[in-house]
């Protein structure tokens, strides 16, 4: 595996594997890496010649800078588990690299209602960030395929869209949530979950199973209120649990208007935030 923290460096290399033909996958990543970044990899590795990866902390998508100081950083360890995993090419930038003075990085776009549900209700300005990075990311890496996880089900939507504004060319994938073998949707935060509520977050997964479950039997209303009282434990605090259409990510009042429906759901587990989703139909 190749280590590139300079952008000029990742394309001189990537340019020359281009020329020789070879096409280049994509999986960017904010570090702390588990199963399901690398089931990102192993996608990737699958559908083309070279697999990068991306490892950077993006200070701009962090809306409590507490968040940002609190993200776990484990960079040997994940340099040791993409090695293991047959990844090609690792960059690494400092922030300076991705944001350098004199280049505009900003991204100005209309993304509608899929920046202002959910997560963009919650997090604002969360996703003006998110969507920036991946844009410069993008712009620096220049694959022909983009893989980033089903977890973040809607980070996924707003970047697919921005793909299709902006005309990119790239394919993008959505690879399955990988959990846990209770359930629980590997996340880098899970290793700051208190020992004492770790038991206990098994609550998300069965919601979304019982809620797929009933989803033809039950209102929607209905569904989503008992979701919420489902997840309100002890120490647990729910902030939502909608079921919206899978590509507008509006909220659903009729299954049956709908070709394809998602739950989506964020609970504050401690000073913990999880999310999770599942598709319904």
């Amino acid at each position: 595996m190749y280590l590139f923290k300079k952008v000029k460096n990742l394309q001189d290399f990537i340019d020359q594997k281009r020329k020789e033909g070879k096409s280049v996958g994509f999986a960017p990543t904010m570090g702390a890496l588990h199963e399901g970044h690398l089931s990102l990899i192993a996608a990737s590795n699958k559908d083309n010649d070279l697999t990068v990866c991306s490892i950077f902390v993006n200070p701009t998508q962090f809306n409590d800078t507490s968040d940002l100081d609190k993200y776990p950083r484990t960079a040997a360890k994940d340099i040791e588990l993409l090695t293991k995993a047959d990844t090609d090419i690792l960059f690494m930038p400092p922030v300076e690299e991705v944001y350098p003075p004199g280049i505009e990085t900003e991204l100005v776009l209309d993304f509608g209602d899929l920046t202002t549900v959910m997560e963009g209700f919650f997090r604002p300005g969360h996703f003006d960030g998110m969507a920036q990075v991946v844009k410069r990311l993008l712009d620096i890496v220049r694959p022909d395929h983009l893989y980033m996880g089903q977890k973040d089900y809607q980070q996924f939507s707003i970047v697919q869209d921005m793909i299709r504004q902006l005309e990119l060319g790239i394919k993008i994938t959505a690879c399955p949530i990988i959990r846990e073998d209770d359930g629980l949707a590997m996340s880098s935060r899970n290793v700051r979950l208190e020992e004492n509520l770790r038991p206990h977050t098994t609550i998300l997964y069965k919601t979304l199973v019982t809620t797929k479950e009933q989803i033809h039997s039950s209102p929607v209303e209905e569904l989503k209120e008992n979701a919420m009282k489902a997840m309100n434990l002890k120490g647990f605090k729910p902030e939502y649990f909608e079921i919206v259409d899978a590509k507008t990510l509006k909220n659903v009042e009729n299954i049956k208007n709908h070709e394809s429906v998602v739950a989506c759901t964020a609970v504050w587990v401690g000073d913990v935030r999880i999310i999770d989703n599942m598709i319904l139909t």
